[in-house]
């Protein structure tokens, strides 16, 4: 069977590509750490699904889930980073692109792949898209959860703990169904507090972006990287990657299969009517 979901993979790429070669502080070992490259293969559900995208190019290079403003200083974890999320300077001294620079790495990556995703959900019957990632075990010094431990799985639609709308806010799918997909998860992955919804994470600028372009219902996926590597800076991550990540692969896979086998058109269309929260 193959169901109707788009899979964004916006951080999984790795390539630093010439025009930036050289300009960073961080070696090659952080610049990889720093970005999620097993998601790639992760969420890579071949044709059991309508349609996925990835890129190639790393996100410390240029980050797809950022919006196109605020560029740096301003925004130093913006779409062009020059600090990491602990603090780290990215680019040597007097080496951060400068405004033609950007322009072009916006025009040749982050432009085509938003526009991409528009052209999937033209193409294909979509009904639901998954952008997809991997955090930390916990929270960096520079994160609103600082030194906390975070949940094995984060869902997000820009809602509140139980996926409903907070005040003045929008939710990028009903809270019905992340409830539901929470409760997927759940079963997986039993025990207090191991999934969450909208904490510490409750969307990126993809998901709201191409809701509110396309009315398609997004929801956030992130997995705590706990569950298939160690998390040294200076650890190994292939050789952890190829024994954890097929098994979870599957289960993730058959975890959206029963989520989506479990929703009826009419069961939805009563319980947005309800709950009022997907206009």
């Amino acid at each position: 069977m193959k169901y109707p979901f788009l899979i964004s993979i916006p951080h999984g790429g790795t390539e630093i590509p010439k025009e930036v070669a050289g300009r960073f502080a961080l070696t090659d070992q952080e610049l990889l750490w720093y970005c999620d490259p097993e998601t790639r293969i992760l969420f890579d559900f071949g044709r059991s699904v309508e349609c996925t995208i990835d890129t190639p190019v790393s996100r410390m290079v240029v980050d797809l889930n950022r919006p196109p403003l605020p560029l740096p200083p301003k925004d130093p974890d913006g779409i062009i980073k020059v600090r990491t999320i602990d603090g780290k300077q990215v680019y040597l001294p007097g080496q951060i692109p400068d405004l033609n620079l950007i322009h072009q790495m916006m025009l040749k990556w982050y432009f085509p792949y938003h526009q991409r995703i528009d052209e999937l959900i033209d193409r294909h019957p979509v009904r639901i898209s998954f952008d997809c990632h991997s955090m930390l075990p916990y929270g960096s010094a520079e994160q609103a959860d600082a030194g906390r431990d975070r949940p094995l799985i984060c869902l997000g639609n820009y809602g509140d703990g139980q996926g409903r709308a907070r005040p003045g806010g929008i939710t990028t799918c009903p809270a019905a169904w992340i409830r539901s997909l929470a409760d997927e998860f759940e079963r997986e992955f039993p025990g207090p507090g191991n999934v969450a919804i909208n904490t510490p994470f409750s969307g990126g600028f993809i998901s709201n972006a191409h809701y509110w372009r396309k009315g398609i219902p997004w929801i956030q996926i992130e997995v705590n990287r706990a569950l298939y590597e160690s998390e040294s800076i200076h650890s190994s991550r292939l050789s952890v990657t190829k024994s954890q990540i097929p098994e979870l692969q599957d289960r993730i896979r058959e975890i959206l299969a029963r989520f989506w086998e479990g929703i009826s058109d009419s069961d939805l269309a009563e319980k947005n009517r309800r709950t009022g929260d997907f206009p």
